[in-house]
């Protein structure tokens, strides 16, 4: 069973006093059934799932319901004999966003206290957008991701012991030893092959083995375009989203990185607002990433976005490496020199800093350059840029340098993240190895058969 952070969380909020009734959001199949039933199992004698998508499905029990008296009766139809009150009584609802009118209902569900209420589900941005009373008040939203690499390393072994060791490494900048940097560094290139999507992840556990690794994500990418093409056919359009889904990874090949909106269909005069309900669906479904481009760095960062220029990142850096590369998994684990693996740590980092609670932009200057992330130091009150090397250069960073040395920006620090093992400070930049970026918290035939194991 893997361990997740979050379930933590739910135990803590089903135990608080609170009234308010918790959602957790993000991309399907990244574990957030899972959690709260773990969690809701062990607190709460009498726990109720209702998977909305499921029950549109079969029988639609659910599907017309508009008043909490007929969602009493009904419930009480299929699990009678687990309800009984508030105080033993969870009822999960799954998928909420597939029946917009429970996100309204929830409202009078919390002021009628007969239960404790859970929920789940996906796009709610875009949802909570088309509903007419948005239940203020009465929810609290909680992002859920995929695993992230400490959440890797605890299913691959590692104790709370040498997580603390780690961290306690990365608050007094202080590198690993070889042997440890080595070990540490050997899992993070694992975790870029599998990311962390629990199936890959367990899959990976059980057999070690790419192949299937690799099916379960190619599952998983296509659960993803069968959910999109579902969209277009509700909302009666021909959208374009599978289409720039498919396009980031060759996106992130390119020198800029960035969505260009005439490459979408191929015909130049095309803008970014006209894609604008694709890339919607892409960042409000949790399938993919955005960061926004800045070109004045200024604290909160959100001030000075550029609306119309963002770079897109798969949400799992593991079905990038699984378009990139397929099978072969000796270009990430042998760090080949002839294979740039830049678009593959920029997405890993693009996930964890994600993760970890931060909004995500990039410097863009015609001037200046362009460098790989800025985020919002609430400490100083200032920008802080990280840019990200995957190979022997790492010391190279002009546009990073450009930006620090800007008076206008009054940026104070800057990060280097690479391969490299030792972590140091030159003027203003600080440089340490990529896997310390999980501590950055914001708010066939036997013969071949051995290149597939790893």
């Amino acid at each position: 069973m893997l361990y997740r952070k979050i379930t933590s969380y739910i135990e803590e909020y089903l135990k608080s006093d609170t009234d308010k009734i918790l959602i957790l959001e993000g991309a399907r199949q990244i574990g957030k059934s899972f959690s709260i039933r773990e969690a809701g199992r062990r607190l709460f004698p009498n726990f109720v799932e209702i998977n909305f998508v499921e029950d549109d499905e079969g029988k639609q029990l659910f599907k017309n319901i508009h008043k909490k008296e007929d969602f009493y009766l009904t419930l009480s139809m299929v699990a009678g004999d687990k309800l009984n009150d508030r105080n033993d009584t969870l009822v999960f609802l799954d998928e909420i966003q597939h029946y917009p009118q429970y996100l309204t209902m929830l409202k009078f569900l919390r002021e009628d206290n007969r239960y404790r209420y859970i929920a789940s589900g996906s796009l709610l941005g875009i949802t909570l957008q088309d509903t007419t009373s948005i239940p203020i008040g009465s929810i609290t939203i909680k992002e859920m991701f995929q695993l992230d690499f400490e959440e890797f390393l605890i299913a691959n072994g590692f104790g709370t012991e040498a997580i603390a060791m780690l961290r306690q490494s990365y608050d007094d900048c202080q590198s690993l030893t070889e042997e440890r940097h080595s070990h540490v560094l050997d899992l993070f290139r694992r975790y870029l092959l599998v990311g962390g999507l629990p199936d890959a992840v367990n899959t990976y556990l059980d057999t070690h083995n790419i192949v299937r690794v690799r099916e379960v994500q190619d599952g998983i990418r296509n659960l993803y375009a069968s959910d999109a093409s579902k969209y277009e056919k509700e909302h009666g359009k021909k959208l374009l989203i599978r289409r720039i889904y498919e396009m980031i990874p060759s996106q992130m090949e390119n020198k800029k990185k960035r969505v260009v909106a005439k490459d979408i269909r191929g015909k130049a005069g095309d803008r970014f607002i006209q894609y604008k309900e694709e890339f919607e669906y892409l960042i409000s479904s949790g399938i993919s990433l955005a960061a926004h481009a800045i070109s004045n760095p200024r604290f909160p960062l959100s001030e000075s976005l550029q609306k119309n220029l963002l770079k897109l990142y798969l949400n799992d850096v593991g079905l990038l490496t699984s378009m990139l590369y397929r099978n072969n998994i000796r270009p990430v684990l042998d760090d080949m020199c002839s294979i740039n693996l830049g678009s593959v740590y920029e997405s890993v980092v693009a996930q964890e800093l994600r993760a970890h609670g931060h909004k995500l932009f990039y410097y863009d200057n015609r001037k200046l350059g362009e460098v790989d992330y800025l985020i919002d130091d609430h400490q100083t009150m200032s920008a802080h840029p990280i840019e990200v090397k995957s190979g022997k250069d790492y010391t190279v960073h002009s546009a990073l340098n450009n930006l620090l040395k800007n008076p206008d920006y009054n940026i104070l620090a800057g990060t280097v993240i690479s391969n490299e093992r030792e972590v140091c400070q030159d003027g203003k930049v600080a440089y340490m190895p990529v896997y310390f970026v999980m501590f950055m918290e914001g708010d066939m035939p036997r013969n071949e058969e051995r290149d597939y194991v790893f």
